[in-house]
């Protein structure tokens, strides 16, 4: 069925503002379900978990189902799908778990092209124990992070390499089962950044060959959180610092302190949306229930509903990208060739910060800066300062797209 982006945008209240959003990269905006999702747990009678009360069991199934959704997103088992208060703060946890083991000779890669939550997380781990850092740079005119420069610092002695799925900054999707399959081959582990790739294609770990792999809700429609996806049995090695009466299991044992039960519940009702975004007949107007879809059908439908988004979001950039680069003045630095529908540009003389602020004013919301990518940004010529980012989303609209080239227009 065709994609029809104005039923896709009645469910989203915040476009009523009348915005024109291309700050998706740095969190999409919601659609009513997951608001309703939040709000209803929230205000519902809600224990920690357990199975005497009513309350208690309730806390218990939005955990399950939360844990099941973000599965069948990732094509993960839910034995190993963790959650918490952000990406970020899950790498740091995780990474100093990993680096109880590591001492004086072993070696980890990061790379230039990443958010800095998977760098500077490895860096700081491997100094405490010690370790040495490898980096990987990528090409900064084509925006290239190739398998051939990660084999080219992986020896015998490398225990952990961390890269993105695709850049937050300029879009760039590096050949992540390649690079599984070479980290692989010298016995170390391939932690994933997917936090910017999981909004704009489906993902499936398994066929991804990755280790591990972060993604953060509130990228693909939900609210703000982090998760964690692995094995459980790559889970079970590791032990985290924690309080001695929590529990031991796997995944409970990275989850410190209470859950955020209303945000677990909104980040299904996030997947439950895109897996409706399939066939968007199906959604109803403003405030309707979604399509029940059973755990069995619903990863099939992500599936569907991600390959609608992705077609959606590359039509409009094949609207967006030529007009652009035919601006005078206009530079975009997004150049690889394979990326997200995700563009960074500056415009010759201006600030990028004052090129945000003029777009602003024309109600066009397209944010600037180094986006926590800033050893990317510093490789691709653009110092601390970056440069303008759009991002298109399942809510772009051609009218979107019209607004903000002729926006850029009259500041160019």
């Amino acid at each position: 069925m065709p994609y029809d982006v104005a039923t896709v945008r009645s469910r989203f209240p915040a476009l009523a503002e009348g915005a024109a959003h291309f700050d998706g990269p740095g969190g999409s905006q919601v659609p009513d379900v997951v608001g309703r999702a939040v709000a209803d747990t929230l205000t519902s009678a809600i224990s920690n978990r357990g199975t005497a009360t009513p309350s208690e069991r309730r806390a218990d199934r939005v955990v399950a189902d939360a844990r099941v959704a973000l599965a069948d997103l990732l094509g993960a088992d839910p034995r190993g799908v963790v959650f918490g208060r952000s990406a970020t703060a899950l790498t740091y946890d995780l990474s100093r778990a990993m680096a109880k083991t590591w001492g004086p000779g072993d070696e980890v890669v990061v790379t230039r092209l990443d958010h800095d939550s998977n760098i500077r997380p490895w860096v700081q781990a491997a100094e405490s124990a010690g370790a040495t850092v490898r980096w990987v740079d990528f090409d900064p005119a084509t925006g290239e992070l190739s398998a051939d420069a990660v084999a080219a610092v992986l020896t015998e002695r490398t225990r952990l390499v961390a890269t993105t799925a695709a850049s937050n900054l300029i879009g760039t999707r590096p050949p992540v089962c390649r690079i599984s399959d070479l980290v692989h081959e010298v016995g170390a582990l391939h932690w994933v950044d997917g936090v910017h790739a999981t909004a704009h294609a489906s993902v499936d770990l398994a066929a991804l060959r990755a280790d591990v792999w972060t993604c953060s809700p509130y990228k693909f429609l939900g609210p703000h959180c982090g998760v964690v996806a692995a094995s459980p049995d790559l889970l079970e090695t590791l032990h985290p610092d924690k309080l001695l009466p929590s529990s031991d299991a796997v995944p409970e044992r990275f989850e410190l302190g209470t859950l955020p039960y209303e945000l677990m519940a909104g980040a299904t009702a996030a997947v439950d949306f895109l897996a409706a975004l399939a066939d968007t007949d199906t959604l109803g107007g403003p405030g309707s229930a979604l399509p029940d879809a059973s755990h069995e059908s619903r990863r099939e439908r992500i599936v569907a509903g991600m390959r609608a988004v992705h077609e959606h979001e590359i039509g409009l950039l094949g609207v967006l990208e030529p007009a652009l680069r035919a601006l005078p003045g206009v530079t975009v630095h997004s150049n690889a060739a394979k990326r997200t529908p995700t563009l960074l540009f500056s415009v010759d003389g201006r600030d990028p910060q004052d090129v945000r602020a003029a777009l602003a004013e024309q109600g066009v919301n397209a944010p600037a800066g180094n986006f926590y990518a800033v050893e990317c940004s510093r490789h691709l010529g653009l110092g601390d300062a970056g440069a303008v980012r759009v991002g298109l989303a399942p809510y772009t609209s051609e009218d979107d797209v019209d607004r903000l080239v002729s926006a850029l227009r009259g500041i160019a």
